[in-house]
């Protein structure tokens, strides 16, 4: 039966036509374009990997260039609580994939993280995954070449994301990545800063007794326990040396890592 279109029942009609025929076009673009979205996702991700470790040639661009770089790396998941590699079996059991597997995706949920108590909050996260994905690169013998850590903590606006990479004694920094910030441009924004970055290779996150000893100061660093300070980002400055000493201690990596030095 036809309707007359300038009628309010006709406007309503019509309105209702567009929006049906528009939602089944995003519905349907959303569904076409979600493969390339994860793929463009995990390609940031590795893209990433290979900044933090040093192993990124910016002249490389293609999709395929990267993956055969990433391709050194081995994903392992680690439980966070007793430093040690899941097995296949307790993988499957909680339902992960160990190359699709989204720390940050599951920081929700209770049955993959835990609220954290205000005093071991230090890098103010208010939640820890219970496991976590860690990026290795392994020598010929089976040695550790490189260790590549997930870590986060509050700055100034935001929570910051990042990598931080080491060499496979567990202990020396081989470089440091943040992939997503909210820090002001100029000031805490410079933690991507290729600069600030290059003073990280060659420190030491652990002293002679076991103890996280890598700081972030204000001002000027010295020796293989300081990083200089960002220079009017002291929020900023001090929400990095947070994560560093939360992901490096008994609440993040530093079970693992003790395994780690132990073989």
């Amino acid at each position: 039966m036809a309707f007359n279109k300038d009628s309010v029942s006709g406007t309503i009609k019509v309105a209702l036509i567009v929006c049906v025929v528009c939602s089944i076009f995003i519905s349907s673009a959303a569904v076409i374009l979600k493969p390339f979205q994860v793929e463009n996702k995990i390609l940031d991700r590795n893209m990433n990997i290979l900044i933090a470790a040093g192993m990124y040639d910016p002249a490389l661009n293609s999709q395929a260039e990267i993956s055969s770089l990433f391709a050194a790396f081995t994903p392992r998941v680690v439980d966070l609580n007793s430093g040690s590699f899941m097995t296949d079996e307790q993988l499957s059991e909680l339902g992960i994939d160990v190359q699709s597997y989204d720390d940050r995706a599951v920081l929700s949920d209770p049955d993959y993280s835990d609220a954290l108590p205000e005093e071991d909050d230090i890098a103010d996260l208010k939640r820890r995954v219970r496991y976590a994905t860690v990026y290795l690169v392994e020598a010929a013998d089976g040695s550790l070449q490189n260790i590549v850590l997930p870590v986060s903590g509050y700055g100034l606006w935001g929570t910051m994301y990042g990598y931080l990479a080491l060499e496979g004694d567990g202990n020396t920094v081989t470089g440091i990545g943040f992939y997503d910030h909210k820090e002001t441009p100029g000031l805490g924004g410079e933690i991507t800063n290729p600069r600030w970055k290059a003073l990280w290779p060659g420190k030491q996150i652990f002293d002679a007794n076991s103890e996280v000893a890598l700081r972030v100061v204000k001002g000027n660093g010295s020796g293989v326990y300081e990083i200089d300070g960002l220079a009017g980002a002291s929020l900023t400055t001090r929400g990095v040396g947070n994560l560093i000493q939360f992901w490096m201690g008994p609440n993040g990596f530093g079970p693992f890592l003790a395994n780690v030095k132990q073989g």
